[in-house]
């Protein structure tokens, strides 16, 4: 049965306009993906389930809740399953598939009913907690399992508006689709599991997403995929996904982690952590931090040696050079009246090659009086590329900036596709600023780095949150790095290991 739902996921998901994907954010759960979501499901001593399945699609997760529960691997003595699609076009088939289960179920003595719902989940659920005049009142839930649509919400949005009148706030629809099952769930054994994109474990827009189900359930189990674009391979979805599952009723334990190179699970491995070191206690932003080794994280000693960059007097910032915004400025080599433009193809290793000749970007910009205000002093300075994909050896890569790779300028430009650390705006010394890039491109940050960044880009903001040895330290690393030509990876490990 699985297996022919599998093939009619794919023909779908061949025959759908990658336009009309995008709109509805619909991407189709493959059966492999759909049996280990409903694997995840804890079982308890309920005698009848409920189940939720918003954006159900052609009923994948649905049926393979129901195998689970034809295997006799659920002790319910009978399951409803309430299954929210918008799409008309898929009801034929989530009909199709959700009634064939009903009478595979009854031939062996087990009770199921399903019901598939042509209206709009958020809304419905919305009115329903909400308690609106002549709303429907949804059941308590006793299992939630969904693949929810990946769509950003406007902020004047008719949804955004209809969200924060029952206390959520986000910015995605996915990430609205878990906070009202959630709130659906049965408050004292209800179980969740959803297949979602990594972005909510951190970032302010999701902070106010993690607080709600956070303190309104237990996470319990984190499914990492080692490769991006593995669990949606057939619709090229590049974002990074993870499988949860959280409980109601519970208390926090330790979080399972789980981690497969693919979506064929055979090689998976577990850890599980305290959730202190999921959640670490003292973050205010609660950011959701998932370890990808069976070994903890040491960045360069404990928390009361290690620093914000407010205590180091130093500071972080995204490159202030928009090029499109200031293209009349641009010049493909350096002429009179400009200063050197620095690109992340300019940074080469440790250090910058300029200006490029071969390269595809401008290598300088006007110095006038429009430009001015978003150039720097020439000086040192450690610079990091904003964007990386978890399929590079490194997340962060650092290098230096020194006045020496431009001489005879005073000023230079830095585009928005570097993030560079300054002091307040101008040139750091140089042992500070080679000190920070040896840290930075150090495997324990690259490690600590990956727990709590699941999309390509390397923030200023991520990078603000780290926490850095002292300054006294860095200027030591530094003083060692400038003693040197080369500087190996393990070389840095161990410099990083002696702090």
């Amino acid at each position: 049965m699985l297996t022919r739902i599998e093939e009619s996921r794919v023909a779908l998901s061949q025959a759908t306009d990658r336009r009309r994907k995008s709109q509805l954010g619909q991407f189709f759960t493959p059966t492999s993906v759909a049996q280990f979501m409903a694997r995840l499901f804890v079982q308890n001593e309920l005698g009848q389930c409920r189940l939720l399945d918003p954006g159900a699609g052609i009923g994948s997760l649905s049926a393979a809740f129901l195998e689970r529960y034809v295997a006799r691997d659920f002790g319910f003595s009978e399951v409803s399953v309430d299954a929210f699609e918008i799409d008309e076009k898929l009801h034929r088939d989530l009909i199709g598939n959700l009634g064939e289960y009903r009478r595979l179920c009854e031939a062996q003595g087990l009770q199921v009913e399903s019901s598939v719902r042509g209206d709009d989940f958020v809304y419905t659920a919305v009115q329903s907690l909400g308690r609106f005049m002549f709303a429907e009142v949804l059941p308590e839930y006793s299992h939630a399992i969904l693949n929810p649509p990946y769509r950003k919400i406007r902020s004047d949005s008719g949804y955004r508006t209809a969200l924060r009148t029952v206390g959520i706030e986000t910015v995605n629809m996915y990430s609205a689709f878990v906070a009202l099952a959630v709130s659906l769930l049965d408050a004292t054994h209800g179980q969740l599991v959803a297949i979602i994109p990594r972005s909510f474990c951190n970032g302010p827009y999701y902070r106010p997403f993690r607080d709600y189900i956070l303190s309104r359930a237990t996470l319990d189990h984190v499914h990492l995929f080692d490769s991006r674009d593995r669990a949606f391979k057939d619709d090229d979805v590049l974002q990074e996904n993870v499988i949860i599952r959280l409980r109601r009723g519970v208390d926090q334990r330790n979080v399972t982690i789980t981690t497969s190179s693919d979506d064929s699970f055979c090689d998976r491995v577990t850890h599980d952590w305290p959730f202190e070191q999921i959640v670490l206690p003292d973050d205010p932003e609660r950011f959701i931090q998932v370890p990808t080794s069976s070994t903890g994280v040491s960045t360069g000693g404990k928390s009361a040696d290690r620093y914000t960059l407010d205590q180091l007097d130093i500071s972080v910032s995204t490159g202030p050079v928009v090029d499109f915004r200031l293209k009349d400025h641009l010049r493909e080599a350096p002429e009179a009246d400009t200063v050197p433009l620095l690109y992340p193809g300019h940074v080469k290793g440790w250090y910058v090659d300029w200006p490029l000749h071969e390269g595809k970007k401008p290598n300088a910009i006007l110095c006038n009086g429009e430009t001015r205000r978003w150039l720097y002093p020439n000086g040192h300075y450690c610079v990091v590329r904003r964007f990386s994909s978890k399929e590079e050896r490194r997340r962060i890569v650092a290098s230096v900036i020194a006045p020496d790779d431009f001489p005879g300028f005073q000023l230079v430009g830095l585009e928005n596709h570097l993030n560079v650390f300054h002091g307040g705006r101008k040139g750091l010394p140089d042992a500070l600023a080679h000190g920070l890039t040896v840290y930075l491109n150090s495997t324990v940050v690259d490690e600590e780095f990956r727990r709590f960044n699941g999309h390509t880009q390397v923030n200023a903001t991520d990078l603000r949150r780290m926490k850095y040895p002292s300054r006294k330290a860095l200027i030591g690393l530094g003083k060692w790095a400038m003693q040197r030509a080369q500087h190996s990876q393990n070389e840095i490990d161990e410099q990083i290991e002696s702090l």
